[in-house]
């Protein structure tokens, strides 16, 4: 079936409710843990598949359109819904860990699973229900301002999708533009931005201390899911990045700016790694899926044969347009066993990091189908990222297909831009904990953050002469900061991983493919760093790991023509 043939159908919370209560009966008169369990996949399963699968269908074709009116509203229901929904699972995880055969339900049971439900029951409360349907409409509003809101560049109004692969020119002065319509169309809904973002700080806020917690990120953290780190631990993975990342970066700037033959690398430089044209696929997108699929078949006929199954569904929309929304990622719908990617070409080697990356994503969500537990999905985020980033340094060997004669000088490109990645990704992280320890602060306090943080991980980077931008605002186009808080660490984390994948792939491909995809396989099943351990990489949290990275990518950089 076709993902545009997928039937919608609203899931409600009546129906969810009546799948609890047929659970709640069955479970209190269960004999014996198999009969909770049996009860559990017979009622509980079947409504998270529908629940979840209607609500991704319903996001899924809402961000292909944001203006479509039905869909529109449908994302308003699942806005309202969200957290009852929540409240539904918590009820059921209370059930499950206050039932009299929890011992024998934990030995045939992953007990990771009991863990999840501990972590779900500090994360929600009926007591705030209403405010998180608010929060909900606020986030809705921001995606919808920022997938319609269109910039003034060159006599045309383009999405900020598009604009942003001029960024990536090879003509500075069309940088320098391109960055200076960022700005100014940004400043057009500065009033807005700051609004909805002080209503969310706001409304978190209130959320964490009706709950009983100091601020916001002791409750950011339970509702991402984390089992396996704490807040103490990315403080020293941040403390770690600006101790031996940032001095990598700092040196990889340098020697740009003195390639590009400039003083110091400005914001319109930021994307650019070597002098001359930046490398862009040599392809049409539909050429580029079509060696995707050659792509994938040579790594392996089951890795192939997924790559068949996507685009006979026609599981990829990759076309930007107007009304679209901005980003990218990867969805599934469960009851379907399809995941589903959403991009937006711009004709930057950022298209085919579309085809490794989200894809990444997809075959990891095509093993949980196959062989993995449906509560525990594809692992935390951190492990997600994993899947996504890993490949696509798998795909190295192939982008003389894609690139032609820069496949080289896009590997260095690929390269360079995830060490220098990271820096970033921590400042998006430490802005947050900052903004939600001090929720008072003003729109001007916390872009006064933003430029001090920006000094610290980024020292190298200026944004004189940018209208708008210089004041300390490229956060607020950082969808995951407004969308998923504390979300944007595990990018990081994740990129470490997979720069270890790539160390290992020099000494033999194969067998760090073949670990690559056991860790797939293994989805949540298995805390993250045990995950590394038995792919036989480093933990981004061990002492030395990052300074051993910034080692490894400054070897392979020396290997690069």
């Amino acid at each position: 079936m076709k993902v545009s043939e997928i039937p919608y159908k609203r899931y409600t919370v009546e129906e969810g409710r009546e799948a609890l209560n047929a659970f709640r009966d069955s479970a209190s008169s269960a004999k014996c843990s198999e009969d909770v369990i049996d009860a559990r996949k017979r009622f509980i399963d079947e409504m998270y598949i529908e629940y979840s699968t209607a609500a991704s269908l319903a996001n899924c074709r809402f961000t292909l359109n944001t203006k479509d009116e039905f869909y529109e509203q449908e994302m308003a229901y699942y806005d309202e819904a969200g957290p009852l929904f929540e409240q539904i699972l918590t009820e059921y995880a209370d059930i499950m860990l206050s039932s009299p055969y929890r011992c024998e339900l934990e030995s045939k049971m992953n007990p990771r699973i009991f863990r999840s439900y501990e972590i779900s029951k500090l994360a929600f409360s009926e007591k705030t229900i209403a405010e998180s349907q608010e929060e909900n409409a606020f986030v809705t509003k921001y995606s919808k301002i920022m997938s319609e809101l269109l910039f003034d560049f060159k006599g045309d109004r383009i999405p900020l999708s598009i604009l942003r692969g001029s960024l990536e020119s090879e003509d500075r002065e069309i940088r320098r533009e391109a960055a200076v319509a960022i700005g100014h169309g940004l400043s057009t809904v500065s009033n807005e931005l700051d609004d909805y973002y002080d209503k969310l700080v706001s409304i978190r806020t209130d959320i964490a201390r009706k709950m009983g917690y100091a601020d916001f990120t002791e409750l950011g953290y339970y509702r991402m899911g984390r089992l396996d780190y704490n807040r103490e631990m990315i403080e020293k993975f941040r403390q770690n990045v600006v101790s031996d990342i940032v001095p990598l970066v700092e040196q990889i700037k340098r020697a740009t700016a003195e390639e590009l033959g400039i003083d110091r690398i400005t914001f319109w430089d930021e994307a650019v790694y070597t002098s001359g044209d930046a490398p862009s696929p040599v392809l049409s997108p539909e050429e580029i899926f079509e060696e995707g699929r050659r792509m994938y078949h040579d790594m392996g006929e089951e890795i192939g044969g997924f790559m068949d199954r996507m685009l006979e569904a026609e599981a990829f929309d990759v076309l930007a347009r107007d009304g679209k929304w901005g980003g990218g990622y990867c969805t599934q719908f469960a009851k379907y066993k399809q995941p589903f990617i959403l991009a937006n070409f711009n004709g930057t080697s950022g298209d085919i990091d579309v085809l490794t990356h989200e894809f990444g994503h997809a075959f990891a969500a095509d093993n949980v189908f196959k062989y993995g537990e449906t509560e525990l999905d594809v692992g935390g985020m951190e492990t997600a990222e994993c899947h996504s980033m890993s490949m696509e340094f798998f795909c190295w060997r192939y982008m003389d297909k894609f690139f032609g004669a820069n496949a080289e000088k896009y590997r260095r490109k690929h390269l360079l831009s995830a060490i220098c990645f990271i820096p970033y990704g921590c400042m998006v992280d430490e802005f947050q904990h900052i903004v939600y320890s001090e929720p008072t602060l003003t729109p001007a306090q916390r872009k006064a953050v933003w430029l001090e943080l920006e000094h610290k991980y980024r020292p190298y980077l200026s944004y004189e002469e940018l209208p708008y931008l210089s004041e300390g605002t490229r956060w607020q186009y950082q969808m995951h900061i407004y969308e998923s808080p504390f979300y944007y660490i595990d990018y990081c984390l994740a990129q470490t991983v997979a720069l270890g994948f790539l160390s290992r792939m020099q000494k033999d491909y194969d067998e760090a493919l073949e670990s690559y995809i056991a860790l797939s396989r293994a989805g949540g099943s298995v805390a993250f760093e045990e995950l590394l351990r038995r792919a036989d990489i480093p933990s981004p949290f061990a002492d030395g790991a990052l300074s051993g990275i910034a080692e490894c990518v400054t070897s392979i950089l020396k290997s690069l023509k």
